[in-house]
Parts: C-alpha cells; sequence; structure tokens
C-alpha cells in the first residue's frame, strides 16, 4: 500500500493557497477538501453556526483518504498552532506523511487588492473584507513549513516554487 502524504496548506484570505492548492491535487491527483467549502455546505445544511465543525469533519475525511493510501490536500486558513497540530495528528494516525505548506503576500498593496476583487468560489460564502483579513491572528511557526510569498510572481511562478521546495 502507498504511504499517503497530507498536504497542509495555510495562508491568509487572498495569499493565493487555494488556488496553489488546486494546482498541486490537479499535478499529483490528491484529494482535495477545502474548509469553506465544508463549512458553508454545514450552515446551509444544517443550519446553524459554525465554529470548528468544519475542520472536525474535514480531519475525518482526509483521515479516511490517508488511511486507503490516497495524498490528501487540506486548504485552510491553519492560522493557530492548535489547528496545524490537529492536521498533522490526522496524518501520524495512519501513519500518513504531512508536509506544511505556509502561502502569504508580503506585499500589502497588492494583498488588499486581491481581498477586495476577488471573486467568490464558494456558493453563497461571504469573503471577508480587507479589516477582517487584517484582524486575523496568524501565530508564528513552530514546525517545519515551506514558505510560499506570492507578492509580485504569476501564479505560474508561484507553483514553479512551489513544486521546486516539494522535490517534485
Amino acid at each position: 500500500m502507498n504511504i499517503a502524504t497530507l498536504y497542509i496548506f495555510s495562508g491568509l484570505p487572498a495569499s493565493g493557497k487555494s488556488t496553489l492548492a488546486k494546482r498541486l491535487a490537479h499535478r499529483t491527483g490528491a484529494m482535495y477538501i477545502r474548509i469553506d467549502t465544508v463549512e458553508q455546505g454545514l450552515r446551509e445544511l444544517c443550519n446553524f453556526k459554525v465554529e470548528s465543525e468544519g475542520y472536525k469533519l474535514s480531519y475525518r475525511i482526509i483521515r479516511d483518504n490517508l488511511a486507503l493510501g490516497i495524498s490528501s490536500i487540506s486548504d485552510s486558513a491553519n492560522l493557530i498552532e492548535f489547528t496545524r497540530k490537529e492536521w498533522q495528528d490526522v496524518a501520524e494516525s495512519v501513519g500518513a506523511t504531512f508536509i506544511n505548506i505556509n502561502v502569504r503576500c508580503s506585499d500589502t498593496q497588492e494583498h488588499e487588492h486581491r481581498v477586495n476583487t476577488r471573486e467568490c468560489e464558494v456558493k453563497n460564502l461571504h469573503l471577508p473584507n480587507w479589516q477582517q483579513v487584517q484582524d486575523r491572528h496568524d501565530e508564528p511557526w513552530r514546525s517545519d513549513v515551506i514558505k510560499i510569498d506570492t507578492a509580485g510572481q504569476t501564479i505560474e511562478a508561484s507553483f514553479a516554487e512551489l513544486v521546486t521546495k516539494l522535490n517534485m
């Protein structure tokens, strides 16, 4: 059986993480799950305020796939140490490997422009505005992480950098 890998994406909204995560899923054939999609589905289907339920449901889905030897990609803000550790625990619980990938846009003006002009890919999801993005607390990394700064470069260049750093 294959040893699966969990690619754990993280970063602020509009940093480019979903775009890179989807490209990696396409390249590797890994199962892709976006927390925004799961949370919005829970809001609409269950009609309640979603807090950590989207993450918890996603942990279970990804764990099942990793256990089958299917590499998986988690796409979420993942800004706090607690959720980062939980994602890693999901992989380790089934003997899978994991790779943390942090995506950011270090150019404040470019990042704000992205936040203000992007189109929502998840039906009925209300995207955060620039102030809400700025108000999010991004805890420092205490574990190994691949860092990709998308500022000032094309998605193609950012993806090429990711592929190089993943040794693919």
